[in-house]
């Protein structure tokens, strides 16, 4: 029972910028990342696309969001967006 709480506190949850929102509901999100390369120790940024749920249709392409993973809602949705991230101030 309390291995189900423990997995329940680490939801993943993942910032990133909408590059589409030409969906109902649905909302693009592109995360960037840096891996190190295995032999030449470099490292290099790695882009991914989400598909998440917007159920207002409230964030608009631009937006940097916070998504959380969640049930399956379609085929390729499994993500919902949190909120806006607030930028820092200078």
């Amino acid at each position: 029972m309390e291995n189900k709480k423990e997995l329940n506190k680490k939801t993943r949850k993942l910032v990133g910028i909408v590059v589409s929102d030409k969906m109902d509901k649905t909302v693009v999100v592109r995360t960037e990342s840096f891996k190190k390369h295995p032999v030449y120790k470099k490292r290099y940024k790695v882009a991914k696309r989400y598909k998440a749920h917007d159920p207002e249709n409230t964030y608009k392409v631009g937006d940097v969001v916070v998504i959380v993973e969640s049930k399956p809602i379609s085929k390729d949705k499994k993500w919902a967006v949190v909120g806006k991230k607030e930028e820092e101030k200078k």
